[in-house]
């Protein structure tokens, strides 16, 4: 079974936006699973919105890539992370369920799950991350 996840990519003088659920050690990027019925676009909203307390911008939403990692143990399922660049409104802090809102770099990767690794590498490779 594939869990699809619309998530949020936002660089900042060349690191990621990331965020740190409550009682995890692992940053994920900020987004999260459509409800039924729900479009890639809304649940990004919705979820920008509920964990990082911004308003994305609707029309400037862009696909930056589609990642697919392996089940793991804290994702028993394939998952399919589809990834957004957007402008938003306001400034990122932890909202629910958030613990840590931070922009991670090349330094960081021992913070990061396998999925995170994957678009890290395809970031740092495109010059967009350091």
């Amino acid at each position: 079974m594939n869990v699809i996840k619309p998530a949020l990519i936002c660089f900042r003088n060349k690191k990621l936006l990331m965020a740190r659920n409550c009682n995890v050690d692992v940053f994920y990027h900020p987004g999260g699973k459509r409800k039924p019925g729900e479009t890639d676009i809304q649940a990004l909203i919705r979820e920008a919105k509920a964990e990082l307390k911004v308003d994305i911008i609707p029309e400037s939403i862009k696909l930056y890539g589609i990642f697919i990692a392996q089940p793991w143990e804290r994702m028993p399922h394939v998952l399919e992370m589809r990834c957004y660049y957007a402008d938003f409104i306001g400034e990122p802090v932890a909202g629910k369920e958030i613990e840590e809102v931070a922009y991670l770099g090349m330094s960081d990767l021992d913070k990061l799950s396998p999925i995170g690794l994957q678009i890290f590498a395809d970031a740092h490779e495109k010059g967009l991350l350091d």
